[in-house]
């Protein structure tokens, strides 16, 4: 599958980030036993990927916008394209040695997603999409599941921790949806949630309170896979309400129906 010249870059850069986050893991689980503990090293090595995809990213297209977890947001000399990134997704696995992190890429033309690339370095498994040409898991091409029965489909969301104020709206969902199913996972990376209802791992996942660099790359990837993506509230814009709803196609309707109630 060889992709346009943005998906190339958006590749070449995921890898290069993944690359320096590998190295900075087996420090982490190595610093798992000892007292002073591995969170300085997941800061500095967040902020080491970053600089590496804003290099990557913006060497080959300096005059694109810039949205990114550490480093906020930047408007580019062309106001209508914007790279959107998160250097690690799937933070807290991070901290505590668990292999299920991202490095995530999407890049924004007008307002909408037109490329998304999520790297998986521990099992050096890239995801990609880009619009009209379908959603790839290395080199094969993926498509959403075909399941359509709730009661035979597993489902992925987060769960609000540390307070959260969404807690209470989740645990509602969860009343309603965990009778209806087959079960609902909660692995802790928004990013590869969503590109495994683009594979068809998943059936359908839902999150509130999300940030754009957690799920823009998703969107894409999940759409040109077949499924379906919204904000909760249709009428929304994903990126910007920071909450979305995806499934495959045959099921949509039923899953977003419950949790939408």
């Amino acid at each position: 599958m060889i992709g346009s010249a943005n998906l190339n870059v958006m590749i070449k850069a995921a890898r290069k980030a993944g690359r320096s986050l590998a190295k900075d893991f087996r420090e982490v689980e190595n610093l798992q036993v000892s007292r002073k503990g591995p969170g300085d090293v997941v800061s500095k090595a967040d902020i080491a990927a970053e600089a590496i995809l804003k290099e990557e990213l913006m060497g080959a297209r300096p005059t694109s916008g810039w949205m990114a977890e550490e480093g906020g947001e930047t408007p580019g000399e062309d106001p209508t394209r914007r790279w959107i990134v998160d250097p690690l997704d799937g933070t807290t696995n991070f901290l505590h040695g668990l292999p299920h992190w991202a490095v995530s890429i999407a890049l924004e033309h007008k307002g909408k997603i037109i490329a998304g690339v999520i790297y998986d370095t521990t099992k050096d498994e890239l995801f990609f999409a880009e619009k009209g040409t379908g959603a790839w898991m290395n080199e094969s091409r993926i498509r959403t599941s075909g399941r359509n029965r709730l009661i035979e489909s597993i489902f992925a969301t987060g769960l609000p921790f540390a307070g959260r104020a969404d807690l209470p709206e989740t645990l509602q969902d969860l009343a309603r949806l965990l009778p209806a199913c087959a079960g609902v996972r909660r692995f802790g990376s928004a990013a590869l949630d969503m590109a495994y209802v683009a594979a068809g791992g998943y059936d359908g996942f839902w999150e509130r309170r999300l940030k754009p660099w957690d799920l823009a790359a998703g969107i894409i990837i999940v759409q040109e896979a077949g499924g379906l993506v919204e904000a909760l509230n249709p009428t929304d814009s994903i990126v910007e309400s920071g909450e979305v709803i995806c499934a495959n196609e045959p099921i949509y309707e039923s899953f977003a129906k419950v949790i939408r109630k």
